[in-house]
């Protein structure tokens, strides 16, 4: 909204320059729906065309009769937009599956998503129909094993001893009856104190 509109709805001068300087913000990344709709407008008149295009085609083919130049001429023709076609699709495809790759690498840390792409074999990667990459887990699991460097690690500081600001309850060496441990509270506690077996 303006500020005048604003201002018409009984704000302040002041407010309504502040509402309109955030109404446009907002409104920043938004198209125009008259825009929107030429869009669309265009798309749709864009498939009729090659629609009809398509149908001229085959009726120049039809009525061609004897005339073998036009007939190769037409056929060369839709070799090329039927090779258009393939090559839309494929690209459309590629950046699929590029925009997939790309996710994948960065749920799995990767600090350089292109350093770390490079060293994968991506022809071996496939997007399914259900948006999920099939090869994909070998190839990065090599990797975050061979390299992991370029990995994000959570790393957990494990301090031994006395730890300031913690109670003196538990100190190393204290008998703690281990038979009534899990395995894994067991295996946490023998990490954390090594003195105690």
């Amino acid at each position: 909204m303006k500020k005048a509109e604003f201002i018409a709805l009984g704000i302040s001068e002041e407010l309504a320059a502040k509402a309109e300087k955030a109404s446009l913000e907002e409104l920043e990344g938004y198209v125009e729906k008259s825009k929107h709709d030429e869009v669309i407008e265009e798309n749709k008149t864009l498939k009729a065309s090659v629609s009809d295009r398509d149908k001229q085609l085959e009726t120049l083919k039809a009525s061609a009769g004897d005339n073998e130049e036009l007939k190769k001429q037409i056929e060369t023709m839709k070799q090329q937009n039927a090779e258009q076609e393939k090559a839309h699709k494929a690209e459309l495809a590629q950046l699929r599956l590029d925009n997939a790759i790309d996710a994948a690498l960065t749920a799995a840390g990767a600090k350089n998503g292109k350093a770390v792409k490079a060293l994968i074999d991506v022809s071996k990667v496939k997007l399914g129909e259900d948006g999920k990459l099939t090869g994909w887990d070998d190839q990065i699991k090599a990797v975050q094993k061979s390299d992991a460097y370029l990995f994000n690690t959570k790393q957990q500081n494990k301090f031994r001893g006395f730890q300031p600001g913690a109670s003196g309850d538990d100190k190393p060496g204290t008998d703690v009856d281990m038979s009534k441990m899990t395995y894994e509270e067991l295996a946490a506690y023998i990490e954390n104190n090594p003195d105690a077996v």
